[in-house]
């Protein structure tokens, strides 16, 4: 009877099977009902979504380019209020996804809250504009100017279209184009690691189309008509996701949260400072306070994740710094550009254009990176390096970088000044040709093609599977942390030296006293890191024997073994064989 049974629901399994692949269409056809096949409609919503990042990046590093001269010439603001405006914009574009990706969790669904960041979004690529758009040049007749705002209705404006559009990016890249949406969930380290250099690839090449011909255009062909680009691409966004609507929307998996992650850290913080403070610990791991069976009130699965995501807590930390550094090329660099001679055999040289030159060392090293990935680093388990030597080169580079804008700095100074144009303003700069200025480009440029997708690879493939996006969030977290170090670190060193060392008028300031005291720092941050790097060489084998076989379902597993092995080596004892016998 269990035989005819066993037969019947094989029959029906072979009956179902068949009436599936009868029904199935083929590769390249559409069902009944016109709707695109499982692999076709991945392949869209893939190119969607990549199109909708290349849209966002030429919005964002549309309106970043150029945002210093445009404070510094049109709004008034010294030298050092438009670096901190600038990295802040920047900070707070890294921290909105963050937020944003906790409202789509809890408080408001992900079709609503993509609606409305999209809105936000064209709002604040609309308004700018309005600031940044020369309506004195247009009349309806002699008499009548056709608009005109004050410096201070400027400003207002000009920081709500900021605001705006740094949420509508949030919004973008928290639920439109998370890294989860490319389905890596199956993907080895090597696969990941050639995923983020050519990621990062295509991102920067998009950038460097932005900064050559946005910044032309707003500096020279159309003075402040430029930031008219921006608003056109965040259509173009808006109308891609339009175009597929729900299809692109990735909704991830509901078991972990930002929230749960702060919860059992907080959880387990108040319950160590009262064991600490009344009785002895009694846990290996102060996490293990959060646990349930500890007195806390989460799984022992949600702590143990954490606990694998607090292990990356020092390579984000040491990120923060090197991000500041990263951030001198829209601030500190783009000042010093700025003040140099930019006339090239008759052309005059954006100052934004000046950053392709830190883009090129990544476009030429992905390609190399991967043969070297494929050939020493993904090699063998045993012979092979780690990610890590990436990050300690790149931040050294970084660090050299910054030491070589101090020397410059000095090289510029040296220089006969000149009058130079800009934005129809006369500025008095250094004679020295602008290109001087590129080895610290170069190396800043090599510092971000090793370290970003390296420290993207360790943030995403050394925690579990459940809480990938959510260390991706935390490495956001920290890097928008680095933006405002920097902004903080201008802020002092002005207000410190009264404006010695981040000077409005470079000529008459020492600005290399900043590089050389920034490059010091990164050089000790370096050293730093390079002394924790050895703990994420084989982070992933250890957090698969100690996290694995910490959860209740492998202890079981484990148990049940040993009983298996515990009975059979009664069995083949033989003592108990004579025991038996007598």
């Amino acid at each position: 009877m269990p035989h005819a049974d066993r037969r019947d629901v094989q029959e029906k399994g072979f009956l179902n099977h068949m009436a599936d692949k009868e029904q199935r269409p083929l590769p390249g056809r559409r069902n009944h009902d016109g709707k695109l096949s499982q692999p076709e409609k991945k392949l869209q919503e893939a190119i969607c979504v990549l199109l909708v990042e290349l849209c966002e990046r030429f919005t964002f590093f549309g309106i970043v380019c150029n945002m210093i001269l445009f404070c510094t010439v049109k709004l008034g603001y010294r030298n050092y209020q438009a670096a901190i405006v600038n990295m802040s914009f920047v900070g707070t574009s890294m921290l909105t996804p963050v937020l944003v990706g906790w409202l789509a969790e809890c408080l408001v669904g992900r079709i609503k809250l993509v609606c409305i960041c999209m809105f936000l979004h064209f709002l604040g690529t609309a308004l700018l504009p309005v600031v940044s758009f020369p309506f004195e040049d247009i009349y309806i007749d002699r008499r009548h100017i056709l608009n005109t705002l004050t410096k201070r209705e400027q400003k207002i404006v000009f920081y709500f279209a900021l605001l705006t559009a740094s949420l509508g990016i949030g919004g973008i890249r928290a639920i439109v184009c998370p890294l989860s949406a490319y389905s890596l969930e199956d993907c080895g380290p090597k696969e990941l690691l050639s995923f983020f250099n050519w990621f990062y690839w295509l991102v920067n090449l998009n950038s460097a189309v932005v900064f050559v011909s946005i910044s032309y255009i707003q500096q020279s062909v159309a003075r402040n008509l430029g930031f008219l680009i921006p608003f056109v691409s965040g259509l173009m966004a808006m109308i891609t996701i339009h175009m597929v609507r729900g299809e692109m929307i990735y909704k991830p998996k509901t078991d972990s949260s930002l929230l749960t992650t702060f919860g059992v850290i907080t959880s387990a913080l108040k319950t160590c400072c009262v064991r600490y403070r009344y009785f002895s610990g009694g846990v290996t791991n102060w996490l293990d306070h959060a646990k349930e069976n500890h007195g806390g009130q989460y799984s022992e699965l949600q702590v143990e994740s954490t606990k694998s995501l607090t292990r990356l807590f020092p390579l984000f930390t040491f990120q923060i710094l090197y991000r500041t550094c990263v951030m001198q090329i829209p601030s500190g660099y783009y000042l010093q550009t700025m003040n140099s001679n930019l006339h090239f055999s008759g052309f005059v040289l954006p100052v934004a254009a000046m950053n392709v030159i830190s883009i090129v060392p990544l476009l030429i090293l992905a390609p190399v990176l991967e043969c070297i990935n494929s050939s020493c680093l993904f090699s063998s388990k045993d012979t092979g390096y780690s990610p890590t030597i990436y990050i300690v080169v790149g931040q050294l580079s970084a660090a050299l970088s910054v030491m070589v804008a101090g020397f410059s700095e000095i090289h510029r100074k040296q220089f006969p000044q000149l009058e130079q144009m800009l934005s129809e303003e006369v500025l008095l700069v250094s004679s020295m040709p602008c290109f001087h200025l590129a080895p610290q480009y170069i190396l800043l440029g090599v510092a971000e093609a090793l370290v970003t997708p390296s420290c993207a690879l360790l943030s995403f493939w050394l925690v579990p599977e459940r809480i990938r996006g959510i260390s991706m969030h935390f490495l956001a977290l920290f890097n928008g942390a680095g933006c405002f170090m920097g902004a903080f670190f201008v802020q002092t060193a002005h207000a410190g030296t009264e404006g010695n060392w981040f000077p409005h008028l470079l000529h008459e300031g020492k600005l290399e006293r900043f590089f050389f005291f920034l490059a010091s720092l990164m050089m000790v941050n370096t050293l730093g890191f390079w002394t924790i790097a050895h703990r994420y060489n084989n982070l992933h084998q250890d957090y698969t024997n100690e996290f694995r076989g910490s959860l209740p379902g492998e202890k079981l597993l484990k148990h049940e073994k040993t009983l298996k092995h515990y009975d059979t080596v009664l069995e083949s004892s033989p003592v108990l064989s004579i025991i038996e016998k007598t």
